[in-house]
């Protein structure tokens, strides 16, 4: 295999790799070094032996990516705050035309379940990744992780019920998420507390992740009088160099506010039944470096 061909099968399969790694470890730049690592493998295995490319580089990933994982959760349960997943563009494009397909990688990269997913162990969220958001045989995801099939399944059972179980349900209508989503900007930037509450579940939460890097609340707020007061106290404090931007980021549509060009604020609402029963608020700038500025 030349230097091209074996540059242009990883680059192929990029996508993929990219895709389990991120929904495996929530982080960008965690995904990009697991990803990276699976090249310097891939570059430097004896390849005449490999049949079949694309399931070799998904087990090479979802192995360092299981093993990265481990490293990180201790990392994580020193966090300041909550902790959400980095926001990341979606961009299915053409490769994905099947409306039922993109709903599927819409969902299984929406916050509200990869928070869930924080909560399954290792192994059992490898399973749900490649079974429930790449559809990967059971038969392939027990090679990957050198488990037999009985023992797959039963790990796949296991994550799903865990995941229906604490999964919130919300709509996934694009359009009718989008509109709510323009009308919260507008009442909350514009002070109108009478029109968010409106917008707003009376069990509304607002979850918000700083790393305690910026300023923003520790602690999850609920309740809409509580999660309207903070939000219209916030947007008393607008500056001249602020800019909103909506963009498609993890299945749905967002919001990225810019300070002097530059992201600030992520914001992005869950709704069911008419009304928005999430907000998630990323402020730690270490999870805003790739956030769409124009």
């Amino acid at each position: 295999m030349t230097a091209n061909t074996l540059t242009d099968v990883f680059e192929e399969h990029r996508p993929v790799l990219t895709g389990v790694a991120y929904r495996m470890l929530g982080r960008i730049a965690d995904a990009e070094d697991v990803v990276q690592e699976a090249w310097l493998r891939w570059s430097s295995v004896e390849r005449e032996g490999v049949r079949e490319p694309r399931a070799y580089l998904v087990r090479i990933t979802t192995r360092l990516a299981i093993d990265r994982l481990r490293h990180v959760q201790s990392r994580r349960e020193a966090y300041v705050g909550a902790w959400l997943p980095e926001p990341v563009v979606t961009d299915f494009g053409p490769s994905v035309p099947d409306t039922a397909e993109r709903a599927v990688l819409a969902e299984s990269v929406s916050l509200a379940v990869l928070v869930v997913l924080e909560s399954l162990s290792p192994l059992e969220r490898a399973v749900f990744v490649l079974r429930e958001a790449f559809g990967f045989p059971y038969a392939e995801i027990a090679a990957t992780l050198d488990r037999t099939e009985a023992a797959v399944r039963q790990l796949a059972g296991r994550a799903k019920r865990h995941v229906e179980e604490r999964k919130p349900r919300f709509d996934v209508d694009p359009v009718a998420r989008r509109d709510l989503t323009e009308r919260f900007l507008a009442a909350a930037s514009g002070g109108d507390l009478e029109q968010l509450l409106a917008l707003l579940a009376p069990d509304v939460r607002l979850v918000s992740d700083s790393g305690g890097k910026s300023k923003a609340p520790r602690r999850v707020i609920e309740t809409a009088d509580k999660v309207g007061r903070f939000l219209i106290a916030v947007g008393r404090e607008p500056s001249a160099d602020m800019e909103f931007r909506l963009a498609e980021l993890n299945g749905g549509v967002a919001v990225v506010i810019l300070t002097n060009g530059r992201p600030d604020t992520f914001f992005q609402v869950d709704i069911r039944d008419g009304v928005i029963q999430c907000v998630y608020l990323v402020r730690n700038p270490d999870k805003l470096a790739g956030m769409p500025t124009a």
